[in-house]
């Protein structure tokens, strides 16, 4: 196993990508604390993965609750070996539309969130001397402005920046800075993004959907768990060689 003895924490845990990678870190051999801005989903997730497990009720756009939290995992867990932060919100509008709350409300989960529980857990490795893994994730969208996402595509973005400017100053503590950054994931969200595109692009709901996932050149979307090989390497020794970096697992969405 892999990342046997190791300790991590994933932000946004509750359902979806990050309950995924949880469920992936524990049958590779880590012990995992999820963290939810949702306490009640974020406990029935844990419970479901069995005693390696353990939740918190994070949310990453209060600094005294990502405190809270981090001192939390440590306590329980007795250090942190890898974070991921992976909780995030969409939106999307023409620019026309976009109020200043939901650009400031999708900025504080996606940008200023990431940023923090970085700040938390670059912290706590350095206390500990022992290095660290650390995974952001990123996004095909971060890549590229699209024409209704103007607000999450600057947020991840801003995602692949942080990661390489933490990235670049973290290693000196033997810290990896990485990111992942997917194409179209099917789940839950996706009732979110594809109520959207209803909404500005005139469609039926789930037409976009069908549109977008025939268009990815693998011949469909992706499921979380296409994801966890990815966010598995980068959290093991095989990975110390690589610095700030972002890689795309998007079935060939985007070409870097």
């Amino acid at each position: 196993m892999r990342l046997q003895g190791k300790t991590a924490l994933i932000t946004g845990a509750a359902r979806g990508i990050g309950l995924e990678f949880a469920r992936a870190y524990i049958a590779e051999g880590a012990t995992v604390a999820l963290a939810d801005i949702n306490a009640e989903a974020v406990q029935k997730a844990a419970a479901s993965l069995g005693p390696k497990a353990i939740a918190l009720h994070m949310d990453v756009t209060r600094q005294e609750s990502i405190d809270a939290g981090f001192t939390d995992v440590v306590a329980r867990l007795g250090k942190l070996d890898i974070l991921i932060n992976n909780a995030a919100l969409f939106t999307a509008a023409p620019i026309v539309e976009i109020t200043r709350a939901d650009y400031d409300r999708i900025f504080a989960v996606n940008t200023a969130g990431t940023f923090f529980c970085l700040q938390a857990a670059a912290r706590q490795m350095i206390a500990q001397g022992s290095g660290g893994k650390i995974i952001n994730m990123a996004s095909q969208a971060g890549r590229r402005g699209e024409r209704l996402v103007a607000v999450y595509c600057a947020t991840k973005a801003a995602v692949i920046s942080l990661t390489q400017s933490a990235g670049l100053d973290l290693i000196k503590h033997g810290i990896n800075v990485n990111a992942i950054a997917p194409g179209v994931v099917d789940g839950e969200h996706w009732e979110v993004v594809d109520a959207h595109f209803a909404k500005y692009e005139g469609r039926k709901l789930g037409e976009k959907k069908k549109l977008v996932f025939e268009s990815v050149p693998i011949g469909r979307g992706a499921t979380a768990a296409d994801l966890t090989g990815m966010a598995i390497f980068l959290a093991t020794p095989e990975a110390d060689y690589i610095v700030a970096q972002t890689f795309g697992v998007d079935g060939g969405n985007w070409l870097a």
